[in-house]
């Protein structure tokens, strides 16, 4: 037979155990409710996208050689490489399309990125204004778009020449234009336009005029 006293310590301590838990229990709920109630009240952020801001694309159009341009509302990044990248991928996305009066397949993300540098020349000039002078801009090819471009001189040239006077029409200061393609150098986008060289961005519409009587 159990005493007396450890009888009523057990008791005791299953009485305390109980009440322990309803302790607990409630301060679980009380924190629920306190979450659930921030959750309600914390203001919901809409994501932050760009409000849409002219942008001029040079395009290129097989029917006469030459370059057009065509205004057209995106949004557009604030950081020069940034909204380089974006207008230059918006003007070979409509190369991709049905109707496209220069066809060239998979224009999607076709420039990977974009690098502003100061133009050599004007960097060792002891004048020279980093915030204003003249800029290369280097532009990463997808080996996807180079890959299915198609062959030949004159569109091959156009394509080049159009992405030139695209950036320099959205980005001034940019005089001078690069390109590599999936991070390397190559020799000519299919076979043909030259990728070696240093292509002066300005001159991109009086050369496209000229492509028709080489």
């Amino acid at each position: 037979m159990i005493p007396r006293y450890q009888a009523v310590l057990l008791i005791v301590l299953i009485v305390a155990s109980f009440g322990m838990g309803g302790v607990l229990w409630h301060m679980h709920d009380k924190a629920h409710q306190a979450m659930l109630a921030g959750e309600d009240s914390a203001p919901t952020e809409a994501p932050e996208v760009a409000a849409d801001e002219q942008a001029t694309l040079i395009v290129a159009n097989d029917d006469d050689n030459s370059l057009r341009e065509q205004e057209e509302a995106l949004p557009l990044p604030e950081e020069d490489e940034a909204r380089a990248r974006a207008v230059l991928n918006r003007l070979l996305e409509s190369y991709s399309v049905p109707d496209s009066p220069h066809p060239v397949p998979n224009g999607t993300a076709a420039v990977k990125e974009v690098f502003l540098l100061p133009v050599a020349s004007g960097a060792k000039n002891a004048a020279y204004d980093p915030s204003n002078g003249p800029q290369l801009a280097v532009i990463n090819l997808s080996g996807n778009f180079v890959a299915s471009h198609p062959s030949g001189l004159e569109t091959e040239t156009l394509t080049l020449l159009s992405i030139c006077g695209t950036i320099h029409a959205n980005l001034p200061r940019v005089t001078e234009v690069r390109f590599l393609v999936d991070g390397e150098p190559r020799a000519s986008l299919a076979g043909h336009a030259d990728l070696t060289r240093t292509y002066l961005a300005s001159d991109a519409i009086q050369t496209a005029n000229n492509v028709q009587n080489q």
